[in-house]
């Protein structure tokens, strides 16, 4: 196993996007990788206690109902497994967000920060 981190930039404030970029975390951490999830713009809905104005917020329900995790139970086990949530100061500021709405243990940052976690490997932009 590589010690390079996975690193996650989620843009976008979609149900999808943000339902797979937890998914690929949950599943890099689960096979004993470093994870790293970067949120900014809208995409920090998906680090909020409330994630309910995530566009497509009510996608959750379809995909619990086909049997696939939904987006409470992997932000749970991303926190269980150790990945690593950072949210960007400005995006929370362009999102509208307020940092007391952020999930426990999510740090806030900017870019520098993400960048010198991610290291020397690629970033995956959802």
């Amino acid at each position: 196993m590589t010690d390079t981190p996975l690193s996650l930039l989620l843009l976008t404030g979609t149900h999808e996007r943000a339902h797979y970029a937890f998914m690929l975390a949950v599943a890099a951490a689960a096979i004993g990788r470093p994870v790293i999830l970067f949120a900014s713009n809208d995409g920090c809905r998906a680090v909020a206690q409330d994630w309910s104005s995530l566009d497509d917020a009510a996608r959750d329900q379809v995909v619990r109902a086909r049997g696939v995790a939904g987006l409470d139970e992997l932000r749970m086990a991303a926190a269980e497994l150790g990945v690593r949530l950072l949210v960007c100061e400005s995006g929370l500021l362009m999102a509208g967000l307020p940092e007391e709405g952020l999930l426990p243990g999510v740090e806030v940052s900017g870019i520098p920060a993400f960048l010198a976690a991610a290291g020397p490997g690629a970033v995956i932009t959802l």
